[in-house]
């Protein structure tokens, strides 16, 4: 185990390679259908297949998608940009070459924005990852082992799937920059509607590079690759164990290879796949069966058009123009839909400080509970605005809505809110005669508890409440009955 003195002499450096399938409904470069879940080997085609004297033909689709990212992320579109042949001979790759692109890719630069939270103080802070590039490229094939040792199974339905390659700076210092990082890139990819995000099913997965250097020093260390990483979690365990192996390595003096690497999950360490590639092991060269891509201002400006309110933007409208805590605004605009739900629920009230309270707590909950998307939700915006009209409205307590007509609401879809609440005695009663009555009944009831109150014994007015309210079956109104208890106790 190594010192935290160690361990403090030492800088991470993490870049990551996070590879999104596209979202269109054909592959990149042929008509086979992009999707998910098909019996092995029946989304293909002799394009798909590398069949002599077949010709690919690009997607505009993916095109768009590639630019939608890149404007997401601050990028400079590449208005001139080609694809190249990348070389490498593996059996889910039928050509023998995979279509990538090197030298031009699709969009340069930018950056990615996140957020980490201190632990100690609950405070976040912004920092910007640095993008290099990210380039379009069509996906391999998958190879199935099916626990057999003797023979491997090809499925080449995935073959040809589009794909970006969002490839970052090697910027990151920790592996919960990294996981940060990757989290807030699957944010935005769902937020454009480009890329589902699911890692579960390899439709976004990421390589993670890392190496360690002394603090001080600018060149860096040795890089290892970790390949495929497919949940945000297991990332930053890999990244985490992987600093420790290597400071272990550098301490007693021995000398870490440039290497591909795996996670194991279950034993939350890396272990050697093969002795990485070199650039030129690749022999890039311009594909020769596809013209270049020329992006015009009519197209560019076509797209911007299109962009959709982004989590960033999302983000300063709901703590700056709406006032909400900084946790509130980071768990709603997590998911386009939960936005989406906020700000529609905002057309029936103003509260938007009780819209955040109500998703963050109540229905954040019985989403959890119940394993349900924001969109499956039975509890239409409008129905929920008049819960919290009936709240601000002194009409109903906030314990009686959330654990009593909530619940009501969501079984009667087609009654209102307030309908339910008088059908159920939820409404609470103002009238200070009919609760000053229950109060004189109550301290009747409790002499030598209002002796004791008067000689200083305070803490009985929660008893003397919770007595006035089930007289009442919880329909007095509490702020009513706290003020008319205090003035009978005088």
């Amino acid at each position: 185990m190594l010192s935290q003195e160690v361990l403090d002499k030492y800088e991470t450096v993490i870049g990551l390679e996070v590879h999104c399938q596209l979202a269109t409904e054909s592959k990149i470069f042929a008509p086979d259908a992009n999707q998910f879940g098909s019996e092995p080997n029946t989304n293909i085609s002799v394009i798909t297949l590398g069949h002599p004297g077949v010709l690919p033909k690009l997607n505009k689709k993916a095109v768009e998608f590639a630019i939608k990212m890149g404007l997401a992320c601050g990028s400079e579109i590449s208005r001139f940009n080609y694809f190249d042949r990348k070389n490498y001979f593996y059996p889910d790759l039928p050509k023998g070459y995979q279509v990538s692109q090197d030298k031009y890719p699709i969009c340069v630069g930018g950056g990615v924005n996140i957020r980490l939270k201190d632990s100690k103080t609950r405070t976040y802070t912004e920092k910007t990852l640095a993008l290099h590039h990210i380039h379009l490229e069509e996906d391999a094939g998958k190879s199935v082992h099916d626990g057999s040792d003797d023979f491997t199974l090809l499925d080449y339905n995935r073959a040809g799937t589009p794909l970006i390659e969002i490839v970052s700076e090697p910027c990151m210092r920790s592996g919960e920059e990294a996981a940060t990082y990757l989290a807030e890139i699957r944010k935005i990819v769902r937020y454009l509607g480009i890329c589902d995000g699911n890692m579960e099913e390899g439709s976004m997965r990421a390589d993670l590079n890392i190496s360690v250097r002394l603090k001080g020093v600018e060149k860096f260390g040795t890089k290892v690759e970790i390949k495929n990483m497919n949940s945000i979690r297991n990332l930053q365990r890999a990244a985490d164990f992987e600093v420790i192996r290597q400071i272990n390595m550098v301490e007693n003096g021995e000398t870490i290879l440039q290497e591909t690497r795996m996670f194991d999950a279950d034993s939350g360490e890396t272990f050697g796949m093969r002795v990485k590639e070199t650039m030129n092991d690749y022999r890039y060269f311009p594909e020769p069966d596809l013209v270049p891509i020329r992006i015009s201002e009519e197209q560019l400006s076509a797209i911007k058009a299109e962009m959709p309110s982004l989590p960033a933007d999302l983000y300063e409208k709901f703590t700056k123009q709406y006032g909400l805590l900084e946790e509130h605004a980071i768990t709603l605009t997590d998911e386009r839909e939960m936005a989406e739900y906020f700000e529609s629920v905002g057309k029936f009230t103003q509260n938007n400080k009780a819209i955040s309270n109500w998703m963050t707590s109540t229905i954040r909950g019985y989403l959890n509970d119940n394993n349900l998307p924001i969109n499956e939700l039975p509890l239409k915006p409008q129905k929920l605005a008049e819960i919290i009209s009936l709240v601000e409205q002194n009409k109903i307590s906030s314990s009686a809505a959330s654990q009593k007509l909530f619940p009501l609401v969501l079984e009667n879809p087609d009654k209102s809110a307030i309908q339910l609440a008088e059908a159920n005695n939820l409404i609470q009663q103002s009238n200070t005669d009919t609760i000053q009555a229950l109060i004189n009944e109550v301290l009747a009831a409790n002499a030598d508890k209002v002796m004791e109150y008067k000689k200083g014994k305070k803490g009985l007015m929660g008893m003397f409440v919770g007595e006035v309210m089930k007289k009442s079956k919880g329909s007095a109104d509490p702020k009513v009955t706290n003020q008319l208890l205090m003035e009978a106790l005088k």
